[in-house]
């Protein structure tokens, strides 16, 4: 089992904890809180080790799981990493790109390892799918919530559309050539609301918008390719898998066929992946463990983040 130990124990602190005390893979050997109050309130609901110093912390561990504001994933993961300890970060990796690529450079200098914890790639309904989406040409996202002070910090874009920035750059292989946006500040000082189009040099489009000031909870992914419809639903864990071949010579009494003005005749028919229900957060913890112990590059790297906060920025930049 490795040893982990966890710097922030705020909301999302608190289900790392429990989840990797849980876990099989790991042995949690205690957490690390700026704010002495929620640590003591931490240790005494939980029953989790409280340590006062976060280097005592990060000499005790193998590994260091960073659940701290934006702004302090940086210096933790740099203190961390200079002393050989493998770092799981909560997106976004950093709060500039030029910290991102100091950490790059770090992982590869002390031969530890590094994952970002964008969790919809551990997503149920992203992982039944993945493997159908090839060279999508166009794709379409919506990340709307209701409006929650957590979070209000950072721009929605770094806040809730890297997410499908990431989950994007995973499936789509190639880069990105023109980015377009706009935001909008609504209740917060950053942007409340934002719509991106972004333009593949493969000439794959992805249209973007991210809310954190709706009446409704939507988190929704469709991707269209060659004979082929792919909607991903986060939220609900709910897919779906439209595809057309060519229409047989003497099609069935139920087959849907459609003609085009060529005289072309193909055949609508529907695939339903197996859904295999999962805490993600647990999934993406654990799959850093596998990573670790089999010497494998983690799922989500710290490359794969550093790109997600780059086309991030690029696009806060058009604001």
């Amino acid at each position: 089992m490795l040893k982990v130990g966890v710097l922030g124990a705020g909301h999302l602190g608190k289900i790392h904890l429990r989840l990797l005390n849980e876990s099989e893979k790991y042995e949690l050997i205690g957490f690390y809180d700026a704010d002495p109050i929620n640590a003591k309130n931490v240790t005494q609901e939980f029953g989790y080790t409280y340590f006062e110093n976060m280097n005592t912390l990060i000499d005790a561990v193998d590994v260091v799981v960073i659940v701290t504001p934006t702004l302090s994933h940086f210096e933790c993961a740099k203190k961390a990493m200079n002393k050989g300890r493998h770092v799981f970060i909560e997106k976004p990796i950093t709060n500039t790109l030029e910290e991102a690529e100091e950490l790059l450079l770090l992982e590869k200098k002390n031969n530890v390892k590094g994952q970002v914890g964008h969790v919809e790639r551990f997503n149920a309904a992203f992982t039944a799918v993945k493997d159908n989406i090839e060279q999508p040409m166009f794709i379409e996202a919506h990340r709307l919530a209701e409006f929650n002070p957590r979070g209000t910090d950072v721009p929605v874009v770094l806040d809730l559309m890297i997410h499908d920035l990431d989950a994007i750059l995973s499936v789509v292989n190639s880069e990105v050539e023109k980015v377009n946006a706009s935001g909008v500040s609504v209740i917060s000082s950053s942007p409340d609301i934002a719509n991106a189009r972004i333009e593949f040099k493969n000439g794959c489009v992805a249209n973007l918008t991210a809310s954190r000031i709706s009446l409704k909870n939507m988190r929704k992914s469709r991707f269209f390719q060659k004979d082929a419809y792919i909607s991903v639903d986060f939220l609900d864990k709910k897919v779906e898998v439209v595809k057309m071949k060519n229409a047989p010579e003497t099609p069935g009494d139920f087959d849907m066929i459609l003609q085009n003005a060529e005289g072309v005749k193909k055949q609508i028919y529907f695939e339903n992946p197996e859904i295999h229900q999962n805490n993600a957060i647990k999934d993406e913890l654990e799959s850093f463990a596998d990573a670790i112990v089999h010497d494998k590059t983690p799922i989500v790297s710290l490359h794969q983040g550093t790109q997600a906060l780059k086309l991030a920025l690029r696009i806060i930049a058009c604001f």
